[in-house]
């Protein structure tokens, strides 16, 4: 059986506010997305959780989001687009500064929130954000929603990519997420959460809300961690797949054939 990565959003908290229990997470996960310093973090955060992922053996990757730290990036915004290139590339280049700076490397890319979810519907704006990502740093393995115009976008791009799904969240039948402002679109039995990765992995398919299956690669899969039960849906995620034999590290770069 394919091996699968384990990644969760971190590095979100920001001055005195404190977002998450990164360290135990850090534990559990193979990769983590770390914020940039626009929809949450700062230089302070950014350095002490890269310091940690390191030491940890977790591989890193920049999380850009909306500059937007109030609505914590999930306000969907209207940017003129070279604006938001340029927001990517900054907080792209904030990343792979700070890595370096304490001996670390940034290996992938994964967008945040809002942006993730226009980038999921709009090829468009994917392929451009993806481009201003990567003309900062060519080599980054590009996270995408899996089976959505993101990944359409890194196939004609030609990038290295790597299909990610969610424990923690409900899909809709099109594989882009249930809105967040429904019910049952955020998943907090950690339980069920663990089941339904080990269902999904082994079909090697997305499963809706509706019981379709989409068929995907699943290279990665993404525990949020700025939920309550964030750290018991990871662990209990982790302990499912590991008795379903599912091998767990670091996922590999591939590109469309």
């Amino acid at each position: 059986m394919p091996h699968v990565d384990l990644n969760a959003d971190m590095g979100e908290s920001f001055g005195a506010w404190k977002m998450g229990d990164d360290a135990a997470l850090l534990k559990i996960v193979t990769s983590a997305n770390i914020a940039c310093g626009g929809h949450a973090g700062d230089a302070d955060v950014m350095a002490a959780t890269m310091t940690m992922a390191h030491s940890n053996g977790v591989g890193i990757g920049a999380h850009p989001g909306f500059m937007d730290i109030a609505g914590f990036g999930r306000n969907r915004m209207s940017v003129p687009r070279g604006t938001l290139q340029n927001q990517v590339r900054y907080q792209v280049a904030a990343s792979l500064g700070m890595a370096r700076s304490v001996g670390a490397e940034v290996r992938h890319l994964k967008l945040h929130g809002a942006m993730a979810n226009m980038c999921a519907e709009d090829e468009d704006m994917a392929r451009d954000l993806y481009e201003a990502a990567l003309s900062v740093a060519p080599d980054l393995i590009v996270m995408v929603l899996a089976a959505t115009a993101q990944q359409s976008a890194v196939e004609k791009l030609g990038c290295l990519w790597a299909g990610e799904i969610f424990a923690d969240r409900a899909y809709n039948d099109d594989a882009t997420l249930v809105d967040r402002s429904l019910p049952g679109a955020v998943i907090h039995d950690a339980d069920h959460a663990g089941a339904r990765m080990v269902e999904m992995v082994q079909a090697g398919a997305i499963i809706t809300e509706s019981g379709k299956h989409i068929p995907t690669r699943i290279d990665t899969i993404c525990l949020h961690g700025d939920t309550a039960e964030a750290v018991a849906i990871a662990a209990s995620v982790r302990r499912q797949l590991e008795a379903a034999d599912v091998p767990l590290h670091r996922f590999d770069g591939h590109r469309a054939s």
